[in-house]
């Protein structure tokens, strides 16, 4: 069951998910109070956006970019940390765990903006 834990608009965030992030974890996040737009949302599917116009679209929108893409997001943070926020994330099949944990972490963090946030699958190892 999903409960949102969510008090206020204040503890909202706004985010764009690139194609990589999965449609699941979003609708998840969504439950949790979060405002997300997808880029299939935005028309920005199927096109093969480059990653730069990605992050130029979400500052534009003033949304915090949610990505699986770490490598390239972890570059264009400290190449234009001018963003709203960027959350990379590692893949996890649970995507319900993948939504709580990115949710966590938003709520750990005291500004999103020209932040890197980095949301890790548990590791398997007990």
């Amino acid at each position: 069951m999903l409960r949102s834990r969510r008090t206020s608009r204040l503890d909202m965030a706004r985010m764009y998910t690139n194609e990589s992030f999965p449609q699941q974890a979003v609708e998840i996040l969504q439950q949790l109070g979060h405002d997300v737009e997808t880029s299939h949302q935005a028309g920005n599917s199927g096109v093969a956006m480059p990653d730069e116009e990605v992050l130029s679209y979400a500052v534009r929108e003033d949304r915090l970019v949610v990505t699986l893409n770490r490598r390239h997001f972890i570059a264009l943070h400290s190449i234009r940390p001018d963003h709203a926020g960027i959350v990379v994330c590692t893949f996890d099949p649970d995507f319900d765990r993948l939504a709580h944990a990115g949710d966590a972490q938003l709520a750990e963090a005291v500004s999103h903006h020209g932040v890197l946030i980095r949301v890790h699958r548990p590791s398997s190892e007990k």
